[in-house]
């Protein structure tokens, strides 16, 4: 590149409002004359600035202006975090979605809307008006000259808003044709069709009987009129009906054509309205991330801080406010992903008392503990409306919560299993002691009434053996504590944090995998498989990490007072003192069971020693 060349690719850095489409660009210089064809300006300063944030992990594009909707169609698809999403069962208005639907195919593309971005932009002065997300626009913020004479009829003070245009719609008016008059009254078509499988047959068998190729069974019963009649009855019916409908057809096409004048204008007031939420949705979750006061979805949440359009509502159980609820349009399908969220999810059967209407949603329980949570639990359920469910717990994947959850982890489930034994134990033991009492039962009934039953004699053998076997059970049990105090003091001559130590490496060996599976769970929570589980394409993770998690459900706290419980017979033992007495109560258990087990390995290795 010579001299000259350099100079105007200099000049062409410096002024950006250049048109990056010029075909054809002269380069001359003091010797030579070089001519360059269709040169495209490919130039970083003259491409569209985009935005960037760390959202939910990730790095993000953030749609901030109307510049961003105008350049809409530059941004590659790679860069956002929805390719795809349903147009029914989402928080926005399932018009709005149908009005970027370009292909009807009942699903939103990044192609979908692309396309609506450019045509807003061409209906539009400014696309930045879209960010106030308003049902309502100012006749001078209308580009499309069109909408304009459409609008200004409609527009009072120079605004015209969406419920003006709908009022218009449903009072357009049309010249209609009359539908012809019905040769019978309605009851008597309606009866005629529920007779008519019936007395078809019925003429048809006369008609094979009269050639030798049917039987009329005796109990039929012969319609009122002959065949001639019936088909002359038929046949009218049918010509009304089928003049009606073309009628009809007729009517609403011209009512359509009618209305379609403010189709374009309602469509721009819509889109006016939903397409940003739309937009945050799908180019980056913003609204899904977003920052926000504590409040129940769907009662007092603040307008002012925009919720994800999956968000369904709020649910309410155990304690807890669930804000992450997804409605459910196909159990056993969701099931399937599910559970590579790595999120403890709830599934509930939710039923509008009200109406019946009955709809399935899934919670994401991210704060708390589990041990009340169980299929059957019954629940309240608010939409985004604020309408109350009646909620019904139908299924639970189990994931970690906490880590805190996490560590007492296995001590539930040892406590499950125990309990689980003691309970199959006591079972076994109470249909045998039942067995057997009715065995007896029954061979004292055999035997004679009047015969005194005679005493067994006392067998003092027997009853020896067990006192001996008492005794040495005593004896073991005083040697054990024996030993156990032995040892204890022998690890307690090498410090006083020998043994604290021991019990704090006996809690981490029990509880540590537990709490390292659950931390790396955690971590890795992705909102991603339960949305592609509802039919979405998403692009990106979506991460729910634990400080994040602790926003989306909400846990009850109560204030600090002093009451007195009447019928308490002790002082109530504070939240703190309940878990200190758990904690003594597993480390005591832990140190017995690892001094019992290290006690029995010494013996051994004395053994061989």
């Amino acid at each position: 590149m010579n001299y000259m060349a350099a100079k105007v690719q200099i000049f062409f850095e410096t002024n950006n409002s250049l048109n990056k489409n010029l075909s054809e660009i002269l380069f001359m210089s003091e010797k030579s004359c070089i001519f360059v064809g269709k040169l495209k300006l490919n130039i970083d300063i003259m491409k569209h600035s985009w935005k960037y944030a760390n959202i939910g992990g990730n790095t993000r594009v953030v749609i901030k202006d109307g510049s961003d909707i105008q350049h809409l169609s530059e941004l590659d698809e790679k860069l956002w975090t929805v390719l795809a999403c349903p147009v029914s069962g989402l928080e926005i208005a399932e018009e709005s979605l149908r009005c970027m639907d370009s292909d009807s195919d009942n699903k939103i593309h990044i192609h979908d809307v692309v396309v609506t971005a450019d045509w807003l932009c061409t209906m539009l002065k400014d696309p930045q008006i879209l960010f106030e997300a308003k049902a309502s626009l100012s006749l001078d913020d209308i580009q499309d000259e069109s909408v304009l004479a459409v609008a200004t009829p409609l527009a009072v003070n120079g605004i015209v808003t969406l419920e003006d245009v709908k009022t218009a719609i449903a009072s357009v008016a049309v010249e209609t044709q009359s539908v012809p008059e019905a040769p019978y009254s309605a009851e008597i078509i309606k009866a005629y069709k529920d007779c008519q499988d019936s007395y078809n047959q019925y003429f048809a068998t006369v008609r094979l009987q009269s050639i030798g190729l049917a039987t009329l069974p005796a109990d039929a019963v012969a319609p009122g009129m002959t065949e001639e009649q019936y088909a002359e009855m038929g046949k009218k019916i049918s010509e009304y009906e089928s003049s009606k409908a073309a009628i009809e057809a007729s009517n609403a096409a011209a009512l359509t054509a009618a209305q379609s004048q403010y189709k374009p204008l309602e469509k721009l007031l819509l889109l006016s309205r939903d397409f940003c939420t739309l937009l945050r949705n799908f180019v980056s979750f913003q609204d899904f991330y977003s920052k926000r006061g504590k409040a129940l979805l769907g009662r007092g949440a603040d307008d002012e801080s925009p919720w994800a359009i999956f968000q369904a509502g709020t649910l309410v159980i155990d304690q807890r406010a669930c804000n992450l609820c997804l409605q459910v349009s196909d159990m056993a399908k969701h099931n399937v992903q599910a559970p590579d969220s790595g999120m403890f999810l709830i599934y509930c059967q939710c039923t509008l008392h009200k109406t019946g209407e009955k709809k399935q949603i899934v919670a994401a329980m991210t704060i708390g503990d589990i041990r009340n949570l169980k299929v059957g639990k019954n629940a309240l359920f608010y939409d985004r409306q604020g309408r109350d469910w009646e909620a019904e717990v139908v299924k639970i994947i189990d994931n970690p919560i906490s880590i805190g959850q996490a560590f007492w982890s296995p001590y539930r489930k040892l406590g499950e299993w125990v309990t689980g034994l003691i309970n199959k134990s006591a079972a076994e033991k109470e249909k045998k002691s039942f067995d057997d009492m009715t065995a007896k039962l029954q061979s004292s009934t055999d035997k004679s009434a009047d015969k005194p039953a005679t005493p067994a004699p006392f067998d003092i053998a027997k009853f020896a053996g067990i006192f001996a076997a008492i005794g040495m059970a005593i004896g073991a049990i005083g040697t054990f504590l024996t030993s156990l105090l032995s040892e204890v003091g022998k690890f307690a001559e090498n410090g006083w944090w020998a043994i604290p130590t021991l019990i704090i490496c006996i809690l981490l060996a029990i509880s540590g995998p537990s709490m390292v599976l659950a931390w790396m769970k955690l971590r890795k929570r992705n909102l991603a498989p339960l949305l592609n589980a509802n039919g979405w394409a998403i692009n990106a993770d979506a991460i729910v990490n634990v400080l994040f998690g602790n926003t989306l459900t909400e846990q009850a706290q109560y204030p600090i007072v002093k009451l007195k419980d009447p019928h308490a017979k002790i002082k109530k033992l504070t939240k703190g003192g309940k878990w200190a007495i758990a904690v003594a109560a597993i480390i005591l258990g832990i140190t017995i069971a690892v001094v019992t087990l290290y006690l029995c390995g010494l013996r051994v290795c004395c053994c061989f020693m």
